[in-house]
């Protein structure tokens, strides 16, 4: 009997979030991208009560809800619940030890994730070197893991995996750090390792799901120091916004220390 919609899990997710985008990597992998219904979330708008009392109060999305009414939160945990259920090969490593070292690597997601984000959306020209210089330094951590490891393959180890998942969205997030800090890994030895996995996760066709230029777009309060569709000081409508389509506006300027664009200039009104 085929599955109905109301027979299968639903995730509500951020247009454009990476850790939404790492469910849709591994629905592509697995090709299940009929398995679960999205249900769109405007964080530009106050969060819809129904939803806040199905997550006991808490905004972090992704979250999933099983036919069941059963509540996953946090991208991980819904991740491998998915690689574990929609069968029957699993993107995760299969073998204990190859496991482990996966999930050391994935470990390392966090501050990194966190690094890029903190460099986006500081305010402060003079701070810049120090957020450039803490991100590299992941990197070169990134790389140093990949030469003990697997210093002769593409990815982690034979094909694209889970811990691909988990950072090739964040790879193509800090596509706004190339566009509004100019930032550009370095071309030597120690990075050399890490930036050929880091290609080879966005050059994934799994990975498709979202473009340069939407990342940017979308991000532009992010580099003025807002995130999470907070307004910047001045404007009343948020770059996050569903409407207009991000298609439909202009390139924000590149500059983001020299000065903050208009609602007007950036298409939003």
């Amino acid at each position: 009997m085929a599955e109905t919609m109301s027979d299968l899990p639903t995730i509500y997710h951020i247009p454009v979030c990476p850790f939404s985008q790492r469910i849709e990597i591994l629905l592509a992998l697995k090709g299940r991208q009929d398995a679960v219904r999205f249900e769109m979330v405007d964080i530009t708008r106050p969060r819809d009560p129904a939803l806040l009392a199905r997550t006991r109060g808490t905004t972090a999305l992704p979250v999933l809800e099983t036919p069941q009414g059963t509540v996953l939160k946090e991208s991980l945990v819904i991740l491998r619940y998915l690689d574990e259920t929609l069968g029957p090969k699993g993107i995760r490593q299969a073998d204990p030890l190859r496991h482990a070292i996966e999930n050391m690597l994935i470990a390392r997601e966090g501050p990194f994730t966190t690094a890029g984000y903190l460099y986006v959306m500081n305010r402060d020209r003079e701070r810049k070197p120090s957020f450039e210089a803490r991100l590299l330094e992941l990197y070169r951590d990134l790389s140093a893991f990949f030469d003990q490891h697997s210093p002769d393959g593409t990815f982690l180890f034979d094909e694209f995996g889970l811990a691909e998942a988990v950072f090739a969205p964040i790879f193509m997030r800090f596509w706004f750090l190339e566009y509004y800090e100019n930032f550009r890994l370095p071309e030597t030895p120690d990075y050399a390792r890490v930036a050929r996995w880091r290609q080879a996760c966005l050059d994934h066709p799994a990975a498709r799901q979202v473009t340069r230029e939407e990342i940017v777009k979308l991000y532009y309060d992010y580099a003025l120091g807002a995130g999470n569709g907070a307004l910047p000081e001045g404007r009343f409508v948020s770059s996050f916004t569903l409407w207009p389509h991000w298609k439909e506006r202009p390139w924000p300027p590149a500059d983001k220390y020299a000065r903050r664009a208009t609602d007007k200039e950036l298409g939003l009104i």
